[in-house]
Order: C-alpha cells, then sequence, then structure tokens
C-alpha cells in the first residue's frame, strides 16, 4: 500500500495539552459498515495481556517509563466483532490522531510485546487524562507516532 499521501501513516502530531471529555467508550466499525460501541468493560472481558518495559514517547514532552501495560491483544478484539477478512484497522483518538496497523503487526507481533488496547498501567486502572483506553505499540521507542492516546475509534478494512 502506498502511504505517500496517506494522513495517518506517517504524520506529525502536535502535543494535544486539554484532555478530551469521555469515559473511555470507543466505536468499532467492520468491513461490512457494522459498527458496535465498546465500553471499557468489554474491554476487560476479553482475555488479557500485559507488555512490559514500555515506554510513553509524547510529543512536546519527551519519553517516560518503563510501563507495564495491560489490556486486550488488538488482535483479539477484533477476533471477537469481526467475522470477516480484514487487511488493516484505523486506531483513532479523540483528538484525531490515528495510526493504521496491518493484519499481519496483529498476526505477526514483534518481540517487543503484542500491540494492546491497554486500560491498566502498572496494574492500575488508566485515568482519562492518561488515556483511559490507549493503544499501545510495544516496539516503538522513540516518535511517538504510532501510540494512540483517548482511542474514539477503530475502523477495520479490507
Amino acid at each position: 500500500m502506498d502511504h505517500e499521501h496517506d494522513t495517518l501513516r506517517p504524520h506529525s502530531h502536535d502535543p494535544n495539552l486539554q484532555t478530551p471529555t469521555g469515559d473511555g467508550t470507543f466505536v468499532l466499525s467492520g468491513p461490512n459498515g457494522s459498527e458496535w460501541l465498546i465500553v471499557p468493560a468489554d474491554l476487560q472481558r476479553l482475555p488479557q495481556a500485559t507488555v512490559a518495559n514500555c515506554y510513553i514517547v509524547s510529543t512536546g514532552h519527551g519519553t517516560s517509563g518503563p510501563f507495564t501495560f495491560g489490556g486486550v491483544r488488538l488482535l483479539d478484539l477484533i477476533q471477537a466483532f469481526i467475522a470477516e477478512e480484514w487487511s488493516e484497522v484505523e486506531v483513532i483518538s479523540a483528538d484525531g490522531f490515528g495510526n493504521r496497523l496491518l493484519a499481519s503487526e496483529l498476526y505477526h507481533p514483534d518481540p517487543a510485546g503484542p500491540i494492546l488496547l491497554a486500560h491498566t498501567l502498572d496494574s492500575n486502572p488508566m485515568t482519562r487524562e492518561q488515556g483511559l483506553v490507549r493503544l499501545i505499540v510495544p516496539s516503538e521507542r522513540d516518535d511517538a507516532l504510532r501510540q494512540v492516546k483517548w482511542v474514539a475509534r477503530g475502523i477495520v478494512r479490507h
């Protein structure tokens, strides 16, 4: 896929200094147009995973960590709701920042760990300021362009 004119990959992101409102509920859209409203409790009902030694690389705020994030593997969430074939998923935040992940990244995760929709940070539930539900890409260490804080939408595509 050519990402030359793709607004989600790669792209820059200005820091958002204001925490968006919301309770962590987000919309998951399937390739056939189906939509599900996912609340944080839905994530907690799916198999859980933890990934240690993760860093938060924030534009304008530097790097912090290491942290241990817990949540559901993004692949497990997709498989729980999407029956048809798919090739990529866009995860977009409440402030419009997003990331596109290929199915191959989810089926064959980096040795650093699986890609998560995290809801805990160091075994504690995340606050809204921390993201409440946050996309964690454990292999990212240096540019803050793959992590998505304040997940608002997941769009699964053919």
